[in-house]
């Protein structure tokens, strides 16, 4: 790697910056929230702010709060300058005038795998910032360094962040820094407008209550307390609408006991009487409707732009010194240094050296917010703290090889280096293949091989079918297509592999794809697609044939061969069994020898079985079989050292060749990643899924899900035609982009719904085979909310719902029960947070909202509700939660308590009353 000389002193570049502040407001000019003077602030001052912004409280109070080793979330607020824990009820929600402290445990072999993020509301102060900031620094000391740190902004966290919160992140109004008021209210006396926005990872913003918030491509939720209207606009895709549907019965179950209606309107044509509510709210709508805003994201040739910068001070300046560019290897770490490392500023990391200074390693946030202004990076970018020893999977990708001790390599291979580079195998067992998916995927084999196998050549770009007493030879000037099949389960499947060869023409690759369209038709769209270039076969391809792959460098096997075959041929056996032996031709001369192998050497009188010194009895055993194939003359048993003269003659002469024993290098410990693949804008953008599980695979998505030694691709049954038919190219454009500077010749494997793969499937934590066919669709989810006409027939008392027309335009009063200050270091929920406040269910001062259906109070008779299966309870009532639906006095009847009293008990006594009533 070329080091690159450029040191570059940001001390002038920084001054003349216009970004000083770390409040967004303030950025804006709007500097009364955080109430800074950046104005005359220098570099060195500026370097140090977190550190100067928490001193004040430092003095006084250095105690963190208690910090369980449990896996999941735990989450602090920072009021008054201390963290104060806030209930799992209100998980999900931020205050935009807040800053936030997540803690995320996940299990893992050795204990826990530990994220640390410090959220920074938009509206929060300077000095919360720096609070939360060095709050995270003291959790990262006393959990031994161990967490990677994360610093997010409202509206940009990373997709890690995001994957925290399944049902979808909340941006609430208020906030303690922001003058704002946090509120206790009934939860039923709401009025807000919520943007949703996400297919995978759901946020929804609190935005002005009016028409002139809402575009046609994206979902917008009016929440009224009692009725939750869904407006989906005219361009939203299926996923856009199944998380909105999604997120509002996350809002009507959570925060309002499961006793809110939801409507929803997908065409307003079809919905009157919704239109009629939303119009009563936001009065009449003038204009046509804008488009929706697209997301800003950054596309992978952006992203595949890292250099790598050693950071540090020299005379009270910070010097970025850049070493290197893609691609990067480990070794350019070093462990008594600080390292930057900036991904085209999509994101900024921080490495810190296990040797390095305890100043330096404190200041890795400020740095890296001072390299983000000195770069001119927008202020909202991504900053993950890696510590030495402890990187998260997102920084070793970015590295052409990550090693790592005591890894696993290969088909049922774990290797172990010693002073002697000694690689103890392990036999690997097949016929735990469907007992255990996920050996399958580790493995790459998505049967035992056992099946039936076909093959074609293309010939005149056409499929000429292959002799079967030839079935694994494969010549490097052809195209070749594989059609496997086998049963699981009682079920057919189909494999099509496309082999390439390393010399076949531009034509006979274009028609071996084309032909593969065909025989996937042929079969119904089934089969998996497997695109395969010579000499990167995947390790199924090699089992299918029990051994006897055999890969010719050039020439073809069609009958009229335009040249004549050499004479003498070499070839290079590695494998120890049926499952993982494949042969491959090898130049043929002395240098190409290895001792750890065995060669086959034929010439027209006699074939040789050249022996080296690292082989196995194994891998001897294996050579025999293939030389049998590759040659019908006399076979004659060499051993390194021990060669005749005849031997050397065939190879051209005594050359040097390879004869160190071979060390097993470790691969890189690949974390899969999935992600959504688009194109469609002429930029090629890829929104990785962070955790994901089978339900991110949504029916009109194409997926890419890698696994470093394979590419797949998942079609979705909706998937638009154009991005099927780039997949293709998205995943070369994939691998063509990454960092690491990827091998080309991956393997690509295109997978349709419903048609998985054990070596697909393997890699999801949990895989449901009837997902497609039992799973509830959208259009279910909706109809399962029951008789939406309900909502048509709710008598809306506009006087006590404060949605008088005349009030439309004004600004609206304090909702009842205002609110005060927060004050104590207690917590207590913000107004319309997830925490399941059970009083004044029948407020007076509520929207008068109620169902025809019911008793007129919202209310259903006892009798409709104990004892009764789901079938045959009202339509609408949550199965699992009768209990909300007794009126008051039937409830303290029932329980002998009332609904404030009950939930406050634990909930393992609620579920045994519940049970002893009928009502569970």
């Amino acid at each position: 790697m070329i080091q690159l000389q450029t040191a570059v002193l940001w001390r002038e570049r920084w001054r003349s910056s216009e970004q000083k502040c770390l409040t967004l407001a303030c950025r804006r000019g709007e500097n009364t929230a955080c109430g800074c003077s950046w104005e005359g602030r220098d570099f060195e001052e500026t370097l140090h702010f977190i550190a100067s912004s928490t001193s004040r409280m430092t003095e006084t109070d250095t105690g963190l709060p208690t910090i369980e080793r449990k896996p999941g979330l735990q989450i602090w607020t920072i009021e008054k300058m201390k963290m104060v824990p806030i209930p799992e009820k209100a998980y999900g929600g931020f205050f935009e005038g807040d800053c936030y402290i997540i803690l995320y445990n996940k299990k893992s072999s050795n204990g826990f795998i530990t994220d640390l993020h410090y959220w920074i509301g938009k509206d929060s102060s300077q000095d919360e910032q720096g609070a939360a900031a060095f709050y995270v620094t003291q959790m990262d000391d006393m959990l031994g360094g161990s967490p990677v740190q994360h610093r997010e902004v409202e509206g940009h966290e990373s997709e890690a962040f995001k994957s925290y919160f399944k049902s979808g992140i909340i941006y609430k109004k208020g906030g303690v820094a922001s003058g704002f008021k946090h509120v206790e209210t009934n939860m039923y006396n709401i009025r807000r407008l919520l943007h949703i926005k996400g297919k995978k990872h759901v946020s929804a913003t609190e935005v002005e209550l009016s028409w002139d918030s809402f575009n046609k491509g994206d979902v917008f939720l009016l929440d009224l307390g009692k009725v939750l209207i869904q407006w989906n606009g005219p361009d939203c895709n299926v996923a856009e609408k199944s998380r909105g549907l999604a997120l509002a019965r996350s809002i009507r179950d959570d925060e309002r006991g499961g006793r809110a209606q939801i409507g929803i309107i997908d065409n307003e044509k079809d919905s009157p009487d919704l239109m009629q509510i939303m119009k009563t709210v936001l009065g009449e709508r003038r204009g046509a409707l804008g488009a929706a805003t697209p997301d800003e994201k950054a596309d992978e040739l952006q992203k595949a732009n890292v250099r790598l910068y050693h950071v540090y001070e020299k005379d009270d300046n910070l010097v970025v010194q850049e070493i290197a560019t893609r691609p990067l290897t480990q070794d350019l770490l070093q462990h008594e240094d600080c390292h930057i490392l900036d991904q085209g500023g999509f994101k900024i990391y921080v490495w810190r050296g296990k040797d390095s200074s305890k100043e330096e390693k404190k200041a890795a946030f400020s740095r890296a917010v001072g390299f983000i202004q000195a770069k001119g990076y927008s202020a909202t970018t991504n900053v993950e703290v890696v510590n030495d020893g402890a990187e998260s999977a997102m920084f070793k990708q970015l590295f052409k090889r990550w090693t790592e001790k005591e890894e696993t390599q290969g088909l049922g291979k774990v290797y172990t280096t010693s002073k002697i580079a000694k690689v103890e195998q392990v036999k690997f067992d097949v016929s735990q293949l469907h007992a255990r998916p996920e050996l399958a995927a580790e493995q790459r084999m998505a049967d035992d091989a056992s099946g039936k196998v076909e093959v074609w050549r293309i010939e005149d770009l056409h499929m000429q079918p292959v002799d079967p007493k030839t079935y694994g030879q494969f010549y490097g000037g052809d195209c070749y297509l594989v059609l496997y099949t086998y049963l699981t389960s009682g079920r057919t499947h189909y494999i099509i592999y496309m082999w390439q060869g390393r010399h076949a023409s531009v034509d006979e690759i274009t028609a071996c794809a084309f032909n593969a369209v065909e025989l996937d038709k042929k079969y119904g769209n089934e089969p998996v697609q497997v695109r395969v270039t010579m000499g990167r076969e995947p390790q199924h391809f090699l089992a299918v044939f029990k051994g006897s792959l055999i890969i010719y460098e050039g020439g073809t096997s069609r009958a009229q061969k335009n040249e004549p075959e050499p004479v003498v041929r070499l070839f290079q056996v590695r494998g120890t069994d049926e499952i993982n032996t494949k042969t491959i031709e090898v130049p043929a001369r002395a240098s190409s020898l290895n001792s750890n192998d065995v060669f086959l050497l034929t010439t027209s009188q006699v074939c040789y079985l050249w022996c080296g010194k690292g082989c196995s009895g194994d891998e001897r055993e294996m050579a025999k079989i293939v030389a049998n194939i590759v040659s019908k003359r006399d076979k004659q048993t060499i051993l390194e050292g021990q060669e005749p003269v005849e031997f050397w003659a065939a190879l051209g002469g005594k050359a040097p060749y390879a004869s160190d024993k071979r060390f097993q290098e470790p691969t890189v410990r690949y974390q899969p990643r999935l992600f959504e693949c688009s194109n469609q804008t002429g930029r090629f953008i890829m929104t990785e899924v962070v955790g994901f599980c089978q339900d991110d695979l949504d029916e009109d998505d194409v997926m890419l899900l890698d696994t470093w030694e394979e590419i797949f691709l998942w079609i979705g049954k909706t998937s638009n035609t154009y991005e099927r038919n780039e997949a293709i190219s998205s995943a070369k454009d994939y691998l063509k982009t990454h960092p690491a500077g990827r091998d080309l010749a991956t393997p690509i494997i295109m997978v349709k719904q419903g048609y998985e793969p054990l070596t697909f499937t393997g890699w999801f934590s949990a895989w449901d085979p009837y997902k497609w066919s039992d799973g509830k669709s959208y259009e279910e989810m909706k109809n399962s909310l029951g008789d939406v006409s309900a909502i048509s027939e709710i008598a809306v008392d506009l006087n006590n719902a404060n949605l008088n027309k005349r009030n439309a335009d004004s600004k609206p009063a304090s909702p009842a029960g205002s609110g005060t200050e927060r004050t104590s270091p207690a917590y207590k929920p913000h107004p319309n947070s997830n925490v399941n406040s059970t009083s004044n269910y029948q407020n007076n001062n509520a929207p008068s909202v109620v169902s025809a259906v019911t008793n007129g109070n919202g209310a259903y008779p006892r009798e409709v509700l104990i004892n009764k299966t789901v079938d045959e309870l009202p339509e609408g009532v949550d199965p699992a939660k009768k209990e909300y639906y007794l009126s008051d006095a039937d409830f303290h009847d029932i329980f002998g308590r009332s609904k404030d009293e009950f939930y406050q008990m634990p909930r393992w006594k609620q579920q045994n009353e519940k049970k002893q009533h009928g009502l569970f």
